[in-house]
């Protein structure tokens, strides 16, 4: 049985983790609600101009002047995966699903007999993904040093992978994220961005559109904003979900460490109890035997 000055060193060890946890939690949540109302304000642009790419794909349909991004290469051999993760952890599970899907993802690739190649987007992805996955890794990128998330960021990301793409470098490409539903819901999202893919639902059939210019010149301007838009969107979901998650891990943290606390207590009050009790047996015999 541990002494009482081991158990009181370790209660007050566990109240000094418990600050901690409940400062993390309570920085997290000021946190997400920015995060959460900049991914919020980011979808209504993201959805309309999915729409107005799908309308301009759909006129494009068929058409030998489509542009490469929007045909594509005409092979599936290699594919590229972007894979966006956070940059610290002590955020549940947040990190692991993404990854989990990029591993699945990949394994089912390689067992097709394709070739994969990845750029991480985050150090926890980059870490967890060298293990199975170093040679594949092309790039990396760290936001660590970022405090503010801005478009230019994704617009970087954005020439990087068009310039690969332009020089042949990959067929497909999938962006790998995590969807914020609220606090205690994220939900890890596989989405190809090249070629670019016109959801159907985002184009009625019983409407008829003329583009001015031509479809084509529209699409060589429209369909790389587009996929920065994509990027954008993916690390503005990511940020609000990590706070989330943060935020609800710490939470879980804060009331473990004080249901240990009360448990340390009740072992340190009966120890301290039953020594006192001791002590007072011997007294008691020393007495007598005088």
């Amino acid at each position: 049985m541990a002494s009482l000055k081991e158990l009181k060193n370790r209660i007050a060890s566990v109240k000094a983790t418990q600050k901690i946890t409940k400062a993390m939690q309570m920085v997290a949540a000021a946190k997400l609600r920015r995060a959460q109302e900049a991914a919020v304000a980011a979808r209504p642009y993201a959805r309309r101009l999915g729409a107005v790419v799908a309308n301009l794909a759909t006129a494009m349909a068929g058409r030998d002047d489509a542009p490469r991004l929007l045909a594509g290469t005409g092979r599936n051999d290699v594919h590229l995966l972007v894979v966006c993760t956070a940059d610290r952890g002590l955020c549940g599970g947040f990190n692991s699903s993404i990854i989990r899907l990029a591993r699945e993802h990949a394994a089912g690739l390689l067992s097709a007999g394709k070739t994969v190649k990845i750029i991480t987007v985050g150090k926890k992805g980059a870490d967890a993904l060298r293990r199975d996955h170093g040679n594949r890794i092309i790039d990396r990128v760290e936001l660590r040093e970022v405090k503010t998330l801005t478009f230019a960021i994704a617009k970087s990301l954005q020439k990087r992978i068009i310039e690969l793409y332009e020089a042949g470098e990959f067929d497909v490409c999938t962006l790998f994220y995590s969807e914020f539903k609220s606090v205690i819901n994220q939900v890890p999202t596989a989405k190809q961005i090249l070629p670019v893919k016109a959801e159907a639902s985002a184009a009625p059939s019983d409407a008829v559109y003329e583009f001015e210019p031509d479809e084509a010149e529209i699409l060589e301007t429209m369909l790389p904003r587009y996929i920065a838009v994509e990027l954008f969107t993916a690390l503005l979901e990511n940020a609000a979900g990590e706070m989330g998650a943060k935020m609800s891990a710490m939470d879980n943290a804060t009331r473990n460490a004080g249901d240990m606390i009360d448990r340390l207590s009740i072992t340190y009050n009966r120890t301290r109890q039953a020594k006192i009790t001791t002590e007072l047996v011997e007294i008691i015999s020393g007495a007598e035997a005088l």
